[in-house]
């Protein structure tokens, strides 16, 4: 079984440092958090404030590439955890019908993002996430939150690259 959930936001763990995307179900008050890297954390955050750069980002450019071949993308799933590592699926579609692709749960919903594609995570997950041990569970610092903000205003295009964009 699957459950709907929604991007609510991007924070850094105070204890590594590390992006964290949390993902909610607007529906209770379950949420589940996944550390990701910092470019896709970065990938999310610029979709999540509407930035635009002046050449596509990778992200970009695969929606880009499913507009041109006509390939919508149906949902993106979370559908695993195995030793602290997340898994997930993105389905795409086209005319003859659905197949998934296995991703990043990162890149699955920095594409989901851009594609307007719901987000659904298996309940299993959930239930291994609430099992894990208590070291693995992130400590949170909602003003940490505010740091993103800092860091997305400050953002210029040639900080990605040595090249222009």
């Amino acid at each position: 079984m699957l459950r709907q959930m929604k991007v609510t936001g991007l924070v850094m763990d105070p204890q590594t440092n590390t992006p964290i995307l949390i993902l909610s179900d607007p529906e209770s008050e379950t949420t589940l958090p996944i550390w990701i890297g910092l470019l896709e954390a970065t990938a999310i955050a610029t979709e999540l404030e509407k930035i635009q750069f002046p050449r596509p980002m990778t992200h970009d450019l695969l929606k880009n590439c499913f507009d041109l071949l006509q390939v919508k993308v149906d949902r993106i799933e979370v559908c695993d955890l195995r030793n602290n590592t997340y898994y997930a699926h993105i389905y795409l579609r086209d005319k003859e019908g659905i197949s998934p692709i296995d991703a990043r749960p990162s890149d699955a919903i920095a594409i989901a993002l851009r594609t307007n594609a719901p987000i659904y995570v298996a309940e299993e997950v959930l239930a291994k996430y609430q099992k894990s041990e208590p070291g693995a569970q992130p400590v949170f610092d909602r003003g940490k939150q505010e740091k993103w903000a800092e860091i997305l205003e400050d953002l210029d295009p040639s900080d990605f690259s040595k090249y222009k964009m």
